[in-house]
């Protein structure tokens, strides 16, 4: 069984107890995260929790979704739109279910994949690992969001080294995106798991390197955090543009919140 989907399930499943006791007018809550609802997180997730599985599963339908989602994204539209219209009428309670049967069919589907089996997506083709990773990536990231409106203090544990290792791989990634020429190499990083493992990538020779809390790193390149809320100690002028433009994830280039802005918990 793939980790990475049994870790992917559980993320989700933790942040759908969350949810699930709200009332229905509580799933309208806005968040620090661009003015999105609970609503529009869910909705988010759902959809492409939705093309996860329909690029493993079905060549045509994926062939479908993707030249509808590229056409509407080329003529500059946004995102949420796409997803609002896709789903048009299903909120609350019955976008919540929608979106625990979504999980829930895709850690069946994903769990017992081959491993380095190439997949089609939005972007260039990625790996059966490298996709339900991302989908893991994506509900911590879009989680904290609702962590944080509710004030709950999030209480990781060591799945979170799926995040680790794709913002460790998105190094290259966060200049192209930027239009940054990329430098030789990476940092070396040395992490504090939430269980106490010491997690150690890249060169330890070289001089740009990045210390902290696994979670601090995490927050940074998904972006829920600035680099100036959380304990990372930084040394080398890579490491701290790195952690300054840092993006794990797909589409344009995005910028961090503001210092103090995300500071919640």
């Amino acid at each position: 069984m793939l980790h990475q989907a049994r870790d992917f399930y559980n993320e989700s499943k933790d942040l759908y107890k969350i949810l699930v006791h709200l009332a229905s007018s509580e799933l309208n809550t806005e968040t620090l995260f661009k003015n999105w609802t609970f609503n529009d997180i869910i909705r988010h997730l759902y959809v492409w929790n939705y093309a996860a599985n329909l690029s493993l599963l079905d060549g045509d339908s994926w062939k479908n979704f993707s030249t509808k989602i590229n056409k509407h994204i080329n003529t500059g539209k946004e995102l949420k739109k796409f997803e609002i219209n896709l789903l048009a009428g299903i909120e609350e309670k019955a976008l919540l279910n929608l979106w625990k049967n979504s999980y829930e069919l895709l850690y069946e589907n994903f769990k017992n994949e081959n491993p380095k089996r190439r997949i089609k997506w939005v972007g260039p083709d990625m790996s059966v690992i490298s996709s339900i990773s991302a989908r893991h990536m994506e509900t911590w990231a879009h989680g904290q969001a609702i962590y944080d409106a509710l004030k709950i203090k999030r209480i990781n544990n060591d799945s979170i080294i799926n995040i680790v290792i794709i913002g460790n791989n998105t190094f290259k990634w966060s200049y192209l995106v930027n239009n940054n020429k990329v430098p030789f190499e990476a940092p070396f990083l040395k992490l504090v798991s939430p269980s106490g493992k010491i997690w150690e990538f890249n060169n330890r020779k070289n001089s740009n390197k990045i210390e902290g809390l696994a979670e601090d790193f995490c927050k940074v390149v998904t972006q829920v955090r600035n680099i100036k809320d959380v304990n990372l100690k930084l040394e080398g002028d890579i490491a701290k543009e790195w952690m300054a433009i840092a993006q794990c994830f797909a589409g344009k280039a995005n910028k961090p919140p503001a210092p103090g802005v995300r500071k919640i918990l």
